[in-house]
């Protein structure tokens, strides 16, 4: 567990409530070293009483009671959101996560000054249950002491990945929009179960827990994906049969065109 961090968040959204549940759960922070606020207040007070967090009644109550803030806010409402706590972000005492896809370190120091102290991020959902990943930018104004706590509360739930500014909106896409995607594939394959007689509990379970092993392999291992997949295909069987039917369905296509409509939308 983290000292005596306490962690604020404006904007208390489904991926702020999901990194707050990871922190908590991992036993990164007690619940209680935890705040929030929004613009409904009495929703994140439910929200926060279900891991022991306190909510506030302003971003300058979450300001004040934080050593790191986290801006969970849609990019759009960063300016207003952050307006009465301006000054209070630039103190050497506290430094900002930003996890408002499409803001980066830039932005900020526009916004608060040379002097504040910046980290960008984009997480995606698993972060929840410590399987996140954070694409986290390169360009930081964070000090040695904070690049440290920023590893001590985020590692445990997440794979920290540092990418150039200029591909935090493919590293997004990858991490954060794909599990989607992956979600639609263990729908089908397990609609394919049971298609076969599975039944639907089976097949989730069976699509999921394969989903998850492929990445825990890959992640151990090192090893070329192409080769995980040839290493499943033995010559003339079964793997390679369904394995040519998805080439020839443009399954590879598919998803890379799904990556395509989001940077080019």
């Amino acid at each position: 567990m983290v000292g005596n961090v306490t962690v604020g968040f404006i904007g208390f959204g489904n991926m702020a409530q999901g990194i707050a549940k990871g922190l908590v759960n991992r036993g990164v922070l007690d619940g209680s070293h935890i705040v929030a606020n929004s613009g409904h207040f009495e929703k994140v007070e439910r929200a926060a009483a279900a891991i022991g967090a306190h909510a506030t009644h302003s971003a300058k109550e979450t300001v004040a009671a934080a050593d790191v803030v986290v801006v969970a806010v849609k990019p759009w409402q960063i300016e207003t959101a952050l307006a009465d706590v301006l000054e209070d972000l630039r103190q050497d005492d506290k430094f900002v996560v930003s996890v408002a896809a499409g803001r980066n370190l830039d932005f900020y120091q526009d916004l608060l000054g040379d002097v504040a102290h910046v980290q960008c991020v984009v997480p995606n959902t698993p972060i929840e249950v410590g399987q996140g990943i954070l694409v986290t930018e390169n360009a930081n104004s964070l000090t040695d002491a904070q690049q440290d706590v920023f590893n001590e509360l985020f590692s445990p739930i997440a794979l920290i990945e540092r990418v150039d500014t200029g591909l935090m909106g493919i590293g997004s896409s990858v991490a954060g929009c794909a599990p989607a995607f992956t979600a639609m594939y263990i729908e089908a394959l397990a609609d394919a179960g049971v298609k076969y007689g599975l039944k639907r509990e089976n097949a989730y379970r069976l699509a999921a827990k394969m989903t998850e092993g492929v990445g825990a392999l890959y992640m151990a291992t090192g090893t070329n994906p192409g080769a995980m997949k040839d290493a499943v295909c033995s010559p003339g069987g079964t793997t390679i049969k369904g394995v040519t039917e998805l080439e020839k369905q443009g399954f590879r296509g598919a998803v890379i065109s799904g990556v395509d409509a989001i940077q080019n939308g």
